[in-house]
């Protein structure tokens, strides 16, 4: 190893994977390269050179002399300085550089504008002194450490790229067993044996539902005599809402999916687990692939008629959010937002590290910067946030019809309160009208009037109150009456017009106006030491001045109210129905508080208070002009007359059925209406994106619109989106992109993915990256086989593709090693792999094992931790103070609440992912924390005296442990030794030694 060379790379290599660039060295990395250089004495000249490269010439060679397309800095006649090896193959001309000599250099000749016809930079000279750089690192020999690795001549001379090459199969074969049968012919390996029902069993209930199988299952199938008992158990576990519950876990994992921002805020998503409990649903349901692309990025365009679709907007969203530099940077907020959201797009559906295009086009993969910023530009009009939804078509189709009643104007539109199916609501109602007519309503006399203003209150002959003297700028009136009446179900107030009032009021304002801006009523029971607050229903009046309304005196906002102007000198009332009928009969005080705060001194003058009993609403206070118009005969009514009858009925109708509606979703997705993690007044237009040279946001180079790879045959690589501000059609392009029939990513990557979690191993090893950076599948013809079948004969069916898989010798056979030497890590199949559980796996199955497993489905995510205030937004997790024997602890892990940047240690032991990156797939570790943590982790002690307890006191309890942990009966030297360790440490000791054994946590 070559020191000298090696140890400068290291340092650029991480400076660049901590987000620099080489050319945008901060002074941290020149110190400490400057510091390398000194404590060594100079020995790693390379260093130096390097330096002076990337930090005076490179930025001159792709800054000044030349335009950035493609993120490939080209000069004319096909030369490229991207690369040592670009100038040292050069143009039409030859090569641009000769490494210390000037004369013969032709890129020194064309800066110093010695030719006319060839003069770089164009239109503006350099200046002398980088000029003289130049010539300067010529003299030195043109030292240039940028090597491009792979050629990108042939984009798609790639075998993820080409398109689907299907390969026939021999009738009666097995697909798969066919071509993993050839790939050991060729290399001259041979199959193992199938497994036993046991093992089998056990395999096959992990993989499908994540949980072991009881003693009783393994022990039905085993004895299972019928030649079709494996398809059907793979059919009932695919039946199952387990088998959602399990695959859901591995799609959370590919797109990062998590309960928290993760970053430094790192706050809890309230609503994100409506679209884990989508995902669960959909798995279940079994829908076709391209319809599950299609509803996680544009259920609102292609299912507009399926509104609980929605929840699937969590996938956009189900990244980290970073809000650091929300407030000060916003546009660089977005820039970073929008790049986790094309990493995982791109990443989850098509296997491809579009992201390595943000400051320079790929290195290795044919994908441009303006295919990022494409990509970019899809997702450019959304924020993450809480977004409503309803929760089916039905209720969304009949809160559109209510809410369209309540708001159209039938002086406009009459004809849609005539419509035939509304004339018996109608009718109804006006019976209902006329009973009203019979209502009684009693007079209450005030027995405490105060008020707050300082105005001086009377008491009337009528029981009514008359109000004078001084007016401030507030007023609110109390009024407080016993009532002479069982029930009570509304409250009248009236406002009466008195001569001795402006105008004749009813209202103390010049004009005779008056505003009640809020209106709150309490009923005090004998004897109570509390008052009940009544919540009121409705509220109506005689009459509603334009903007003041009596809904407005009940809707908690002190500047608005019931007015009456200019329907002035004449007596008016507000009736407030109650939304439950009060038991009065034991007696006590009705108070009522009349609040009358904006605009200053619009009082009431003179008030008068009456109640009823009466039930149904038949107390709905009709305006002037509808009593008149209802005393008409109904067929000598005009169409005016019989809109406006009908328009009040039904608006009352519909404000009472909207109610019983069932209330709207929220699920944590993206929306126009988010910004920065703030909900928008109103929705945002699409942002304007722009290639950025080597990903500086200060420094756009040009406009970009929607798009995805311009690399794929047969797919336009831009959306010719007609209207910019479609924020929705640009996902939807992206969506039907990805779920073309021709495009060969998304369909390779599913079934490698599916073939990933069945065998532990992808048929190519990199889920996430088809690219040059990542594995070549093992089995290409097979490959490309699953996909073509899967496609259009599956129907993008995961079941059926499971069933494929399950069916097949390959997943069947024994994981025990036989004589094979050529292919120590079985890339080509000839035995299984032998799967450890994974910590969900485990967990549920250690409580299903002790008869705890709580299978309630979906819901708000269950907190395995006690949550404190932290030091910021970000609170402190203490996982060890959970209480085990809680409800909570039995629900499966999928429901578990997982918190992005603060993992539960145990979970984290046995490799559950860091959801703050994409996971393609889990790691495997073996340490000796994992033994630790099953054998002394809390809720593995707990798990422990729960299965203790279940058998506790029977004759055969420690058979019975051994059979339910391992799903076979212990040998007779098994039985004596667990035995002889239960009578000297108990029964959940053993408990925790099976917990921990292999042979519990490897599933065959």
């Amino acid at each position: 190893m070559n020191v000298n060379n090696f140890v400068p790379g290291i340092l650029l290599d991480l400076y660049d994977l901590a987000g620099g660039g080489k050319e945008h060295y901060s002074w941290e990395m020149k110190m400490l390269c400057t510091l390398i250089v000194v404590i060594t004495g100079g020995a790693f000249t390379s260093l130096g050179a390097d330096e002076f490269f990337y930090s005076h010439i490179e930025p001159i060679l792709r800054k000044r002399c030349f335009e950035c397309h493609s993120h490939e800095t080209k000069m004319k006649a096909g030369l490229s300085l991207d690369s040592k090896s670009g100038w040292e193959k050069g143009g039409d001309s030859g090569p641009a550089i000769k490494p210390g000599n000037l004369t013969e250099s032709i890129l020194i000749r064309m800066v110093n504008w010695s030719d006319e016809d060839h003069q770089m930079p164009p239109k503006n000279k350099l200046p002398n002194e980088e000029i003289a750089l130049l010539e300067k690192w010529v003299k030195r020999g043109a030292p240039d450490p940028r090597i491009i690795k792979v050629s990108q001549k042939n984009s798609l001379d790639w075998w993820s790229l080409k398109p689907l090459k299907r390969s026939d199969v021999p009738d009666g074969e097995h697909p798969i067993d066919y071509f993993v049968q050839a790939k050991l012919n060729e290399k001259n390996l041979k199959p193992s044996q199938k497994a036993d029902r046991r093992s089998l069993a056990r395999r096959l209930y992990v993989d499908l539902h994540g949980l072991l199988p009881t003693s009783k299952e393994v022990d039905i199938f085993v004895k299972e005599e019928n030649s079709k008992a494996w398809e059907s158990l793979i059919d009932e576990l695919l039946s199952s809402p387990r088998y959602g519950e399990r695959w859901a876990r591995h799609w959370l994992d590919t797109i990062h999916f998590a309960d928290s921002h993760g970053c430094e805020h790192d706050v809890k998503r309230p609503n994100a687990w409506r679209f884990r409990d989508y995902v669960i649903s959909r798995l279940n349901e079994d829908v076709p692939w391209d319809r599950f692309i299609k509803e996680q990025l544009a259920p609102d365009v292609f299912y507009p008629d399926e509104p609980e679709l929605m929840a699937g907007l969590g996938f956009i969203a189900a990244g980290p959010l970073e809000l650091s530099r929300a407030g000060t940077a916003p546009v660089t907020f977005d820039y970073l937002d929008r790049d986790d959201i094309v990493s995982q797009t791109m990443s989850a559906f098509v296997s491809t590290t579009a992201n390595c295009a943000r400051c320079h086009a790929h290195k290795f993969d044919p994908v441009s910067q303006e295919d990022y910023y494409s990509l970019q530009a899809v997702f450019a009009g959304v924020g993450k946030g809480d977004i409503e939804f309803e929760p089916s078509g039905e209720v969304m189709n009949r809160r559109k019809e209510l809410e369209l009643i309540i708001a159209t104007n039938p002086k406009e539109e009459p004809q849609l309160f005539l419509k035939k199916r509304y004339i018996d609501i109608v009718n109804e109602w006006e019976k209902t009208q006329s009973k009203q007519k019979k209502n009684h309503w009693t007079t209450l006399k005030p027995e405490i009037f105060v008020s707050s203003g300082g105005a001086t209150l009377s008491i009337q002959n009528d029981s009514s109150i008359f109000a004078s003297g001084p007016m401030s700028d507030q007023e609110e009136y109390v009024i407080s009456s016993s009532i002479a009446l069982d029930k009570l179900s509304a409250v009248r107030i009236e406002a009466l017009k008195d001569k001795r009032l402006p105008k004749g009021g009813p209202g103390r304002a010049d004009n005779g106006n008056l505003h009640l801006s809020e209106v709150e009523l309490h009923w005090f029971p004998s004897e109570a030491k509390e008052a009940i607050k009544l919540p009121i229903k409705r509220a109506s009046a005689s009459f509603d001045q334009d903007g003041w309304t009596a809904k407005h005196a009940i809707d908690g906002d002190s500047k608005s109210g019931w007015a009456i102007y200019p329907n002035v000198n004449k007596s008016h009332q507000i009736i407030l129905e109650l939304e439950n009928q009060v038991d009065t009969s034991d007696g006590g005080r009705l108070v009522l508080t009349l609040k009358q705060n904006f605009p200053p001194k619009h009082y009431i003058g003179r008030t008068r208070i009456s109640v009823t009993d009466a039930e149904n609403g038949v107390v709905n206070l009709l305006p002037e002009r509808v009593v008149r118009k209802l005393s008409i005969p109904r067929s000598q009514r005009s169409i005016k007359e019989k809109a406006l009858i009908a328009s009040i009925a039904l608006k009352e109708y519909a404000t009472t059925e909207i109610k019983k509606l069932p209330l709207k979703e929220v699920v944590y997705g993206v929306s126009s209406s988010w910004s920065h993690a703030k909900k928008l007044e109103k929705p945002q237009l699409p942002k304007v994106v722009h290639i950025l040279k080597r990903g500086d946001i200060d420094k756009p180079l040009r406009e970009v619109g929607p798009g995805a790879l311009a690399v794929i045959p047969n797919l336009a690589g831009r959306f010719g989106i007609k209207d910019p501000n479609n924020e929705s059609a640009k996902r939807a392009a992206l969506a039907q992109w990805i779920a073309d029939s021709e495009n060969p990513l998304t369909w390779r990557s599913i079934v490698n993915r599916v073939w990933l979690y069945h065998f532990g191993v992808g048929l190519t090893d990199t889920p996430n990256d088809f690219g040059r950076m990542g594995s070549k599948p093992t089995h290409p013809e097979l490959l490309d086989w699953l996909a073509i079948w899967f496609r259009d004969e599956a129907n993008g069916s995961l079941k059926a593709l499971h069933k494929l898989i399950l069916t097949s010798h390959t997943w069947q056979q024994t994981s025990l090693d036989n004589a094979n030497s050529g292919d120590s890590d079985n890339r080509f199949l000839w035995r299984m792999n032998r799967r450890r559980l994974d910590a969900e796996a485990y967990r549920d199955s250690a409580l299903s094992m002790a008869g705890k497993l709580d299978l309630t489905m979906g819901g708000p995510g269950i907190e395995q931790f006690k949550k404190n205030k932290g030091p910021q937004s970000t609170p402190s997790l203490d996982y060890s103070a959970f209480d085990w024997t809680s409800d909570e602890a039995k629900r499966r892990s999928i429901y578990r609440v997982v918190w992005r940047g603060i993992p539960d240690p145990f979970m984290e032991s046995l490799d559950f992912p860091d959801l703050s990156i994409l996971t393609g797939k889990r790691g495997f570790s073996v340490s000796a924390l994992q033994s630790l943590s099953l054998y002394n982790n809390d809720f593995v002690m707990q798990v422990s005296q729960w299965m203790a307890d279940k058998v506790n006191g029977q004759t055969d309890a420690v058979s019975q442990v051994v059979e339910e942990c391992w799903q076979r009966k212990p040998t007779n030297e098994e039985l004596e030794i667990f035995e002889n360790y239960t009578k000297s440490h108990g029964l959940d000791a053993l408990c925790r030694v099976l917990y921990n054994s292999n042979e519990f946590l490897f599933v065959d």
